[in-house]
Formats: structure tokens, C-alpha cells, sequence
């Protein structure tokens, strides 16, 4: 369904302009432009949401498609489904937070207002990239933006992390610019076997379409690297543990958060659509490596000193839950995992914004250096134990409702999975609860008896996501209305007959429709 209104060019291009004005404007306008900015895309946000028939949420709508380079059969082709629009909303509401967050950056942003304004505008500048990567529908040009979000992302950690940061973008940038090479070459390959055309690479033009089996296979193995990669899965995790500790805790909100979406959300919209038999083919061995995921990421979480290296661990656990109920093909998995790309950004940017707030009172990253911080400053303590806990997927949080489906669903088509996976349940609890008590319990530390707690600017960058993890928790529905019908979708895509999970009825059916 196409709409009278570019909206999905809007919120392209607003980012983009905001990011211009900030290198032109005087510096010290930086942080109200941003902000501005930032805001106005998240109204557009809204807007777009109600342009959107959510009735009709396994349909893409809000489409746009204009010639971009008809000689080589690219275009610039914009549309979203329930949850490429879900994913635009939570990518458009976590930017503002991460702006009002560096209101008052600490460590490198300090030493020059000019090192603000370039931060901000990066952070601008990738959120145009992310908006447009999750509601492209030409291949070529996802691939265009899936290479483009590195750059901002290289700066931002390269200019502003900290010791080790140059070290850490360019592993960062060499692991995705190596997942995305060999994806062009998948992609150059794919647009060889369709239709052709000045629209050849439509992802429309190219579902569906007769492969040669071996053909399809490494094609498929080109695009999953490329976003396993990016998501991040084991064993190709190791850039993200030392990005997350060297970045500002904005661009790993960012990173995390919001970008490693991309991995997985391009799993569900390209992989399985485009190459149906080679999903299948590979379903067993990328459901291993997402139970490997789950348990490596929370062992190794248990373990971390670092406190950004552990919230980094915790992701590698979470987005094996997300691939496994991909690539389990039921409709609840699949629902739950789209769901769960959300509820994991929520967490994940809560974990990584109070984490900055106390790296930049304490000046350490070491949760050892820290320690009775309950009694200083309660309000941060607080709020970081309910981020945990929507982190371990407690009952009555968001993350437990798409978890619970996730696991579900995979039971009802691969039993021992969900079964060995269900023990990252148990591992989160022991991360998350540990680092709580040797943080924030016990006898206070004397040179923390004087850390301020969080100031109002403080409380309204963590209010929204915690108010929505609970809002979620409670009320699933809205959000699944959205996920739920793409997810029979891809089922009819693949090829893959859906196994009917009774148990999630009253979630998936009751609160979808009643509440």
C-alpha cells in the first residue's frame, strides 16, 4: 500500500538535514538542534504509525519507488511491514534519548564544543542510514546502506571511545566490511538469476524465483555471514565485546541496541524469503549455533570484570534467542523473535545509558571499583535493576513475553533446542543479579559516598524505555499485531507449514485483539 505522504523519505531525510545544519550552525546551538531534530523525527514516527493499516501489518505499505540507476536495475524503493515499522519506532525513539544522554558527555566530547557537534551530527547521520536500511525493498540499495552505516559508526567510535578505541573500530569495521563484501558478490550473483530489468532489484522482483539448489545454498551462506556478522552470533561476536567497551555509552545504546538489529532483521526479510530451500537446508545448523549463542554469551557474561564488555556478552546471548526462533518457522517463534528485536533494544539502551551515567561519576569501567552504590544513589540503582531484570525476562517486563514465545514456539517444532536454550534463562538470572549485588549492595566504598544521584535530565532518558518495558509487559497486544501477521508471511514464503502452539492463544490472540 503506497500513501499520498513520503513519510518513509521523511524520515530519511530529516535526520540527514539535522546532520547537515549541525556542521553549518553555531557551536553552541549543538544540543538543541540535535535535539530538536531528533524529536521531530520521532513525531514523524508517530505520524507514520497512523498512516499505517495495522489490519493489514503482513502487507508492505507506506511504499515509495523511484528510478535510481534503471540501467543496472537499481532503485530507490522504501516500504515497511509490521515490523520494519516497529523497528523505524524504536530506532526514532532511542536517538533522542542517546542526544538528551550526551547533553553533558564526559571524557573526549569535553575537550572541544566542535567534538559535540561532530558526535551529534553522527549520531544524526546514522539514524537517517538505520531508518532507511529497515524500510529498504531493493536489495542493492540495502546493501548500499547495510556498507554506509559503518562509516558513521568507525567515527564514533574511533574519535570519541576510549584507550583501546582505534583498535576497536577498525576490528569493528574490518569483520563488517568482510561480511559485507562477500554479500556483494551474493547480491551481484541473485540479481544475475531474476527478471533483470530497470526494477531488477526489487526485493518483490526477486521472491520466488527458481535457483540452482548449490547456487541458492552459497548465496544464502553469503547473506547469513554478512549478518550474522552484524547481529552479532557466535563465532563471528568478537568485534562487539570490544567496540561496546571502547565506545561512548550512546554509540553502544546505538550499536547494540538499534544497528545489530539489522543481522537479524535482515535474516527474517531476506534471507528466508529469497532463499527458501537453502533456509531449510541450513535451519539445523544455525539453530546449534543460536543455542551456542544463548549459553556462550551468558557464560561469558558471568565472567566479565568490564561492565560494558558484560552488557556486550548479555547481546550475544539475547540475539541467539532472536535467531533461534527465526529459523524455528513457526509463527509464534517467528513473532516472538520480531518482537523480541525490540524489547532487547529497550533493555540493552537502558543497560548501556545508566552504565554511562555511573562510568562518568565513577571514571571506571570496572564493576569492582564500584560497590553499595544502593544506598548513594538510589534512583540510578533502581532503575539498573529493572533494566536487568527486563534483561533476564522476569514476568510482567516485555523481554519475558517475547522470550516465552520464542521458546514456545521453537518447542512445538524443536524440543531439545528450546529445552538446552531455556537454560540462558537461568544463566541471565546469575549475570544480571550478580552484577547488581557487587555493584550496588553491601558496605559503601568511601569514595562513593558522594556520587550524585541522577539528575532530572537523567530520569527522562531512562523513563520512556522503562515505562515501555513494563507497558509491554502488561499490554503485549498492540506491538504483536504488528509482528504477528509478517510472521505467517515468511512462513508462506519458505515454504514451511506452521505448527499451531496452543499455549500462547491468550498472548498472541486475546491480548492482541482485546487489549
Amino acid at each position: 500500500m503506497s500513501s499520498s505522504f513520503p513519510w518513509l523519505t521523511a524520515l530519511i531525510v530529516v535526520p540527514l538535514l539535522g546532520a547537515v545544519a549541525l556542521w553549518v550552525l553555531p557551536a553552541g546551538r549543538t544540543r538543541a538542534v540535535a535535539l530538536g531534530v531528533a524529536l521531530l523525527e520521532l513525531l514523524l514516527g508517530v505520524a507514520a504509525l497512523t498512516a499505517f493499516d495495522v489490519a493489514d501489518a503482513g502487507a508492505v505499505q507506506l511504499s515509495e519507488v523511484h528510478g535510481w540507476i534503471p540501467a543496472f536495475g537499481v532503485s530507490y524503493a522504501v516500504g515497511v511491514d509490521g515490523v520494519g515499522l516497529i523497528l523505524v519506532l524504536m530506532s526514532v525513539l532511542i536517538v533522542p534519548l542517546v542526544v538528551l544522554a550526551a547533553w553533558r558527555e564526559q571524557g573526549a566530547l569535553t575537550v572541544a564544543t566542535d567534538q559535540l557537534r561532530r558526535y551529534l551530527a553522527l549520531v544524526l547521520l546514522l539514524e537517517a542510514f538505520i531508518v532507511a536500511v529497515f524500510a529498504a525493498r531493493d536489495v542493492f540499495f540495502f546493501y548500499v546502506l547495510f556498507e554506509a552505516m559503518l562509516i558513521p559508526v568507525y567515527f564514533m567510535i574511533g574519535l570519541f571511545g576510549g584507550a583501546q578505541r582505534r583498535y576497536a573500530a577498525v576490528k569493528f569495521l574490518l569483520y563488517s566490511l568482510t561480511g559485507g563484501l562477500i554479500m556483494l558478490v551474493a547480491v551481484i550473483a541473485l540479481y544475475l538469476q531474476g527478471p533483470g530489468g530497470p526494477q531488477g532489484f526489487l526485493t518483490e522482483n526477486l521472491t520466488g524465483i527458481a535457483l540452482d539448489p548449490t547456487a541458492e545454498k552459497l548465496m544464502f551462506s553469503a547473506f547469513f555471514l554478512a549478518f550474522a556478522i552484524k547481529a552479532p552470533m557466535f563465532p563471528v561476536h568478537t568485534w562487539l565485546p570490544d567496540a561496546a567497551e571502547n565506545a561512548p555509552a550512546g554509540t553502544s545504546t546505538l550499536l547494540v541496541g538499534v544497528l545489530d538489529k539489522v543481522g537479524t532483521f535482515g535474516m527474517l526479510t531476506l534471507c528466508l524469503p529469497l532463499f527458501p530451500n537453502a533456509s531449510r537446508w541450513a535451519a539445523p545448523v544455525v539453530i546449534v549455533l543460536a543455542v551456542i549463542s544463548i549459553l556462550y554469551g551468558a557464560l561469558l557474561a558471568i565472567g566479565q570484570k568490564d561492565l560494558m564488555r558484560l552488557i556486550a556478552y548479555t547481546s550475544v546471548s539475547h540475539f541467539g534467542f532472536i535467531v533461534l526462533g527465526i529459523f524455528a518457522f513457526t509463527s509464534t517463534s517467528v513473532a516472538g523473535s520480531s518482537f523480541y528485536m525490540v524489547n532487547h533494544g529497550l533493555s540493552t539502551a537502558a543497560l548501556f545509558l545508566i552504565a554511562g551515567f555511573l562510568v562518568a561519576r565513577r571514571g571506571s569501567q570496572q564493576i569492582a571499583d564500584f560497590g553499595g552504590l544502593q544506598k548513594v544513589v538510589p534512583v540510578i540503582a533502581g532503575t539498573f535493576l529493572v533494566a536487568g531484570l527486563s534483561a533476564l525476562s522476569l514476568p510482567g517486563l516485555s523481554t519475558f513475553i517475547s522470550e516465552f514465545l520464542v521458546l514456545v514456539g521453537t518447542f512445538a517444532r524443536h524440543p531439545a533446542a528450546a529445552i538446552v536454550a531455556s537454560l540462558g534463562v537461568v544463566l541471565a538470572a546469575i549475570y544480571v543479579l550478580w552484577t547488581y549485588q557487587r555493584m550496588f549492595t553491601g558496605p559503601v566504598r568511601p569514595e562513593l559516598a558522594d556520587m550524585p544521584d541522577a539528575v532530572s535530565r537523567e530520569k527522562w532518558v531512562v523513563a520512556p524505555l522503562l515505562a515501555l518495558m513494563v507497558v509491554f509487559g502488561f499490554v503485549p497486544g498492540p506491538a504483536l499485531d504488528l509482528v504477528r501477521p509478517p510472521a505467517s508471511v515468511t512462513l508462506e514464503q519458505v515454504g514451511v507449514q506452521d505448527v499451531p502452539v496452543a499455549a500462547t492463544s491468550h498472548i498472541t490472540n486475546d491480548e492482541g485483539s482485546d487489549q
